[in-house]
C-alpha cells in the first residue's frame, strides 16, 4: 500500500467509531479500578504492635502493603491462630508467600502436600499454588510472620 492508497483510507478510519459507538466508548474509558492504587514504599521503619493472645480465632497485624520501586508488590503481616481454630480458607494468588514460624506448631498445605512447621521454620508457597495454614495444636496458639512478594495484582 502506498501513501496515496493509505490517505484514501483515513476518512473511513476516522469515521469508524461512529459505526460502533459502544466499542468506541469502551476503548476510551479506562477500566474500573476495584481498589485504590498501592503506595510506593520507601526504605525505613515500619513499626509493629504487640499482638496479644487472640480472643478470636485469627488475629492479624499488617506491617506494610505497597509497591517497591520496581513495581513489585510487598506485604508483611504477623498472625496468631488460637488453639483449635480452623485453618485459613484455601487460597491461591499471583504473588508468592513466605511464612516464618515464631511459636507453636502449624500445618502448612501447599500444592496438595501438608507439612508441619515449628518455631524457626520457614514455609514457601510459589505463586499460583493452592495453600492454607492452620494451627496444628488443640491447646496452644501458633504465631508466624508472612511476607508476600509478587506482581501488583
Amino acid at each position: 500500500m502506498n501513501r496515496r492508497e493509505f490517505s484514501a483510507l483515513l476518512p473511513v478510519l476516522f469515521a469508524a467509531p461512529s459505526f460502533a459507538p459502544e466499542a468506541a466508548a469502551q476503548a476510551v474509558s479506562p477500566p474500573a479500578q476495584s481498589q485504590a492504587p498501592l503506595p510506593t514504599l520507601t526504605s525505613g521503619l515500619y513499626p509493629g504492635d504487640a499482638v496479644a493472645e487472640p480472643k478470636v480465632q485469627h488475629v492479624t497485624h499488617h506491617y506494610v502493603l505497597g509497591l517497591l520501586p520496581d513495581n513489585i508488590r510487598l506485604e508483611a503481616h504477623g498472625s496468631i491462630l488460637a488453639p483449635g481454630a480452623p485453618h485459613e480458607k484455601v487460597g491461591h494468588h499471583k504473588h508468592s508467600e513466605i511464612w516464618f514460624m515464631r511459636t507453636g506448631t502449624a500445618t502448612l498445605m501447599t500444592a496438595g502436600t501438608e507439612r508441619t512447621l515449628k518455631p524457626g521454620d520457614m514455609g514457601i508457597c510459589i505463586a499460583g499454588d493452592e495453600h492454607w495454614i492452620g494451627n496444628a495444636s488443640a491447646t496452644e496458639p501458633v504465631s508466624y510472620y508472612v511476607l508476600t512478594v509478587g506482581p501488583p495484582e
